[in-house]
């Protein structure tokens, strides 16, 4: 910048006494007929290019050609002109091929670069240009180059000018009729039919006519199209992709910015050129996925064995996940199907399907991680696609084939590894957060449409019937347990010492009482349900029920904000008066409700993700999930059980076993305290048990908490 300035100043002092075009032009002359001498009189041919004045006379050009542009304004300056006229790019590009004298085409690929991203007109459209253009790209990407660094800044110039003026386009690309064909027979079948409805190839953006100015003063060029071109198959998408597998990393991550220029053009029709006529799909987002992410790094920076690799894949995902939510939609969408049939059916499926349980926690993680990092929708949905398939209709328990990724993942959350189960569930929690309406159809919504679960006929009945048949149904069923029993009284579970008392809502809830009941009711058959004797939150400070409704009223509102555009029912669907089959929840909540019946038995951290999932299903504002995970009351059909029914009966198993344990209070008391860091870890007999029942305290306490924040907005 310093060196422009000066030559400004300098040609600014020349101009006050001397005519500018004449000067100007006359210097930028001189300066190339001096280079072109060069190669008249010179002998030594293997004297570099750096020892001789070649480079300092190519700046020179490029100054004045810029300054000339500021001092023309729209008219096109007689430099400009005589550059085009006497087509010395088209030389320069000779002599670059050449790399005569040795060093030539850095040179050439820095004035072209400079050119391109300094000349502020319309320039890539005119003959001169885009023809030495595409031969100095030809040049780019050959293997074993030592000019990586000055063909990564040269297509960089390009793909910016190429944002910059989108008409452009075709004059890079160099599309013939033959390679347009060669390019569309490489398309997978799926994604040609996702764009069947996209212009055909002959509505490819044609460049429009040049200003006038421009056109006056290149009259003498012919605006020969693109197309006559043969070289297609070195195009500037392979360069790219060669130039994006660099060992030096600004060569990698200019090519990558490079990429991401030219698919975030905007124009639909721009995007179906390079979807349909371009190999950028293919070669370049498939290869990636076995290459290595080359970045600087030190032995220090690795925190485990691996972790290079595993930095170096997520780093190549979020690119990919930049280019498709960036790109036009028809090539977001073929970027992404891509991705599906490349990396995660040929490579993630395979290790997904293994035996090896080592293989399938890596690959899980490795699946839940990018789910989390993943917000193309482009790229989302074939992800759901892969990992759940599309089915909608009501699932049958003999549908254990119809999408084997999905019915093995949903299976490992049941896995015998605890590992296994764990990632798997996290995984599903990932899924869940996503913004993806099918993700909760395909996995829970589908299986409550008919609303089967209900006893038929029970929907019609007024408040006061379900609720006297529903305690009725409940105390005869556990009528035979004694340890139940003697809970169910001691406790207030039905009602004789309610622990939430709520405050007056809103006008509806004054105007109805029944909906104010209502929620008290459902909160405190939630808070009761664990036995007093069981119970120890109380007992510490700040581990109270209100501290989940804080926690509840922000995960609505996500939950919420996340469905808005989904078109749920506002209300749950009249029930069938005979269902026309046995209800089945579905393999996923079959898996999950197994789970919680385990809650005593299992490892501590495996019933904190179990809980942690079902309560992000819980919170979803959807009728019919809300009523059969959070309604204690509501009639079930012969055979079906809901989320409250599963946790009376872990109660029943809770009360026989705790009457073993001696002084059950204090010990639960201790091992909370360990839990909350309080106390140091010592040993404790029972204590999986005990963690148990420590999370189901807790897991009771967060429904509370959700039903109260969802009810009186539901009821409104």
């Amino acid at each position: 910048m310093d060196m422009f300035n000066k030559v400004t100043a300098f040609l600014q002092q020349a101009l006050e006494t001397r005519e500018p075009s004449i000067n100007l032009l006359d210097s930028f002359v001189d300066h190339w007929k001096a280079i072109t001498n060069y190669y008249i009189e010179t002998t030594d041919e293997s004297r570099p290019v750096k020892q001789t004045d070649i480079p300092w006379r190519l700046r020179q050009m490029l100054d004045i050609l810029v300054y000339e542009e500021t001092q023309q304004g729209e008219e096109t300056g007689p430099c400009m002109e005589y550059l085009l006229q006497h087509k010395i790019l088209e030389t320069l590009c000779t002599l670059g091929k050449a790399q005569y004298p040795p060093g030539m085409s850095q040179q050439v690929m820095v004035f072209f670069s400079k050119v391109l991203s300094q000349i502020q007109k319309p320039v890539l459209h005119l003959i001169n240009v885009y023809r030495p253009v595409q031969k100095l790209i030809h040049l780019c990407g050959l293997p074993d180059s030592k000019t990586e660094t000055e063909e990564s800044q040269f297509i960089f110039a390009v793909c910016t000018r190429v944002k910059k003026d989108p008409y452009v386009l075709n004059y890079i690309l160099e599309l013939t009729k033959d390679s347009q064909k060669r390019c569309s027979s490489t398309s997978d079948e799926a994604v040609a039919d996702s764009c069947s409805g996209a212009s055909s190839p002959e509505s490819a953006p044609s460049p429009p006519p040049p200003s006038s100015s421009t056109a006056s003063s290149c009259s003498a060029q012919s605006e020969a199209h693109p197309s006559s071109s043969p070289q297609t198959a070195t195009g500037i998408i392979p360069v790219l992709m060669h130039l994006g597998k660099s060992q030096k990393s600004r060569v990698m991550l200019r090519s990558m910015e490079s990429l991401l220029l030219l698919v975030s053009l905007p124009q639909e029709d721009t995007g179906h050129l390079l979807a349909e006529k371009t190999p950028l799909h293919s070669q370049l987002l498939g290869a990636q996925w076995r290459e290595q992410f080359t970045q600087d790094s030190t032995e220090e920076s690795q925190s485990f064995p691996g972790s290079e690799n595993v930095h170096k894949f997520f780093c190549f995902l979020d690119y990919c996940n930049e280019l498709t939510k960036e790109a036009p939609r028809i090539l977001g969408v073929k970027m992404a199907r891509t991705i599906h049939l490349q990396w995660l059916k040929g490579i993630i499926q395979p290790h997904l399907l293994q035996m090896s349980e080592v293989v399938i926690l890596v690959h899980t993680a490795l699946l839940s991680c990018s789910v989390r990092h993943i917000n193309s929708p482009a790229l989302l949905e074939e992800l759901v696609q892969f990992l759940l398939g599309s089915d909608t209709h009501c699932e049958k328990r003999q549908d254990t084939h119809t999408h084997i990724l999905r019915y093995r993942l949903i299976e490992h959350c049941n896995h015998i590894s605890d590992e296994i189960s764990i990632t798997t569930l996290r995984l599903f929690e990932e899924l869940l957060q996503k913004p993806n309406k099918s993700i909760l159809v395909n996995l829970v919504l589908r299986n409550l449409e008919k609303r089967s679960y209900r006893l038929p006929g029970s929907g019609v009945m007024d408040e006061t019937q379900r609720v006297e048949s529903d305690v009725l149904e409940e105390s005869e069923e556990l009528e035979e347990d004694p340890f139940f029993t003697d809970m169910y009284e001691d406790s207030g579970f039905g009602g004789q010492e309610p622990l939430l008392s709520l405050p007056e809502r809103n006008s509806r809830e004054m105007r109805n009482p029944s909906v104010h009941t209502e929620v008290a009711d459902i909160v405190n058959s939630f808070l009761c349900l664990v036995p007093q004797e069981a119970k120890t939150s109380h007992l510490v400070q700040g581990a109270g029920y209100d501290t989940y409704v804080h926690d509840a009223h922000k995960l609505l509102k996500e939950c919420t904000a996340l469905s808005r555009d989904w078109s749920w029912p506002d209300s749950a669907k009249p029930t069938e008066t005979s269902p026309s089959t046995d209800f089945y929840e579905g393999h996923f909540l079959l898996i999950l409700f197994d789970r919680i019946a385990r809650i005593l038995e299992q490892p501590y951290e495996l019933n904190l993700q179990v809980t942690s999932v079902l309560s992000k299903l819980a919170v979803f504002p959807h009728p019919h999930l809300h009523e059969y995970l959070l309604d204690p009351y509501i009639s079930l059909s012969p055979g079906a059980r809901s989320l409250f029914s599963t946790l009376v009966r872990v109660i029943g198993d809770l009360m026989q076993r705790i009457q073993h344990i001696h002084n059950v209070t204090d010990k639960l008391m201790m091992v909370r305290r360990q839990l909350m860091g309080m106390e140091e870890e010592t040993m404790v007999d029972h204590v999986t048990l005990l963690k148990g029942v420590i999370v189901l305290e807790e897991f009771c306490k967060e429904l509370a908490a959700i039903a109260f924040v969802k009810l009186p907005i539901e009821e409104q």
